[in-house]
């Protein structure tokens, strides 16, 4: 089964609508030892079968927009975090103390992005922020010691595995018996009726509110697909934890920007569940449910929900409650191991399993909006990086060379002004016959506006 059959059977599509994917796949694009493209063309494509699917559904189509998907235009999205330039300036990535360290006995990956994560690291190692002070601490102790001790600490650093050793992990075995979509129904609420579109341009998620409650990448890139699609995404950020700007500028495209404190302002927030249509959440797993806002206490609330999640680890195993980001989920899974040489461990291409789980959230939330349109029902849907990584290392298959050759960016990417300053950004890489091919509105600043919908 090709990469993006299975994906497309995960969300539950109808197989007859694969025939209106077409590829051109071009040889170099997310070049690495581990079929990448192949990943990343079928999430992509997924996502757009699901958009062209619901605004076929809406606009009173019996046939579904072609869709194409261009290799091109899917290496330079997975690459967005690192193509964006705000008034020419490169973009910051990572951190001095986000990357590999030598241990006694192998390696450990740290992510100190985030000045809470950093102390944490520091306060474990008992160094200042110098990297040589921990590069010498690291090299005395084991991987497994520092990936439990600053874990207990609140930080994050991951020991490398390789891929029999993670398998022979419990939390890999909990993550393995789960689909690469989890999909539930949530309550028997009536079926949804969405208003027609008559637009110029096909928006199938227009009219829909959505509470974006992510962090990072992979939320934040399903979210900013939504935005693209023609929702109303309003992103919700706690004012005690800012975002990195970098990140924010590139995942806030078509969105708009917020800060609510859920312990001091709870009337705010059922105001906007409320209007909500569907609520996105990208904490580790439970850290919401003190605030109700777990799917159940969502649907029970707001029925008719749709109710998306993803987190690193997933929502089971021993690992459930632990944070993490792509960079540490290939560490763990054996992604680093397989990319990496002469004793050194390697990355992935690009941040693929926080991209590629993005679009399928997205593709998720779209496919549960067109089956509500038939069915009703609140909806739940839940991806974890951990489980892409295992269908990238296990289960996807590398195609022939290409149509043609990959060459760079440049076709892919634009310029936008905005309140940030003027942007190089990369294009949107959902692509369908009569859609957007730009967002309606380039990011706002973290926080800048009001807790309430327009």
């Amino acid at each position: 089964m090709t990469a993006i059959n299975f994906a497309w059977s995960e969300l539950g599509g109808d197989p007859a609508l694969l025939s209106r994917v077409s590829t051109s796949a071009r040889e170099g694009a997310l070049q690495g030892r581990l079929p990448v493209r192949e990943l990343a063309r079928a999430c992509v494509g997924a996502c757009a079968l699901a958009a062209a699917e619901l605004g076929a559904r809406r606009a009173g189509r019996a046939d579904v927009p072609r869709v194409r998907v261009d290799d091109g235009a899917v290496a330079a999205a997975f690459h967005s975090e690192r193509h964006l330039q705000v008034d020419g300036r490169a973009p910051v990535v990572f951190a001095p103390l986000s990357r590999f360290w030598r241990t006694a006995d192998g390696w450990v990956r740290t992510h100190a992005n985030y000045p809470h994560h950093r102390a944490r690291l520091l306060d474990v190692l008992g160094v200042p922020e110098d990297v040589a002070a921990v590069e010498a601490a690291l090299a005395r102790r084991s991987s497994l010691e520092v990936e439990e001790a600053v874990y207990e600490a609140g930080g994050l650093a991951v020991a490398l595995r390789t891929p029999q050793e993670w398998a022979a992990h419990e939390q890999a075995a909990e993550v393995g018996r789960r689909p690469l979509v989890e999909r539930g129904r949530l309550d028997s609420a009536p079926a949804r009726v969405l208003p027609p579109l008559d637009g110029p341009v096909l928006l199938p998620a227009a009219g829909l509110r959505v509470l974006d409650l992510t962090r990072v990448l992979a939320g934040p890139v399903a979210t900013r697909t939504l935005a693209l699609l023609g929702a109303d995404v309003l992103r919700l950020d706690p004012p005690h934890l800012p975002e990195l700007p970098d990140q924010h500028a590139d995942t806030g495209f078509g969105k708009r920007s917020a800060l609510l404190d859920l312990t001091a302002d709870r009337r705010t927030f059922e105001e906007l569940l409320a209007r909500a249509d569907v609520v996105v959440t990208g904490y580790r797993p439970g850290a919401l449910d003190r605030f109700g806002l777990s799917p159940e206490a969502l649907a029970e609330r707001r029925p008719g929900l749709v109710v998306a999640q993803v987190s690193a680890w997933g929502a089971y195993g021993p690992w459930r409650g632990r944070r993490g980001f792509d960079s540490l989920v290939q560490v763990a899974t054996g992604i680093a191991a397989l990319e990496g040489s002469a004793g050194q461990p390697g990355a992935l291409p690009a941040q693929a399993l926080d991209h590629g789980t993005g679009y399928l959230l997205a593709a998720a939330v779209l496919r549960a909006l067109t089956e509500q349109s038939y069915e009703g029902g609140g909806r739940s849907v839940r991806l974890a990086l951990a489980r892409t990584a295992g269908w990238l290392v296990r289960d996807v298959e590398a195609d022939g060379p290409g149509d043609a050759s990959y060459d760079g960016p440049g076709p892919w990417l634009t310029e936008t002004d905005s309140a940030l300053g003027r942007l190089r950004h990369a294009l949107p890489p959902v692509s369908f016959d009569g859609g957007p091919a730009d967002w309606a509105r380039p990011p706002v600043p973290w926080g800048s506006g009001p807790a309430r919908w327009v």
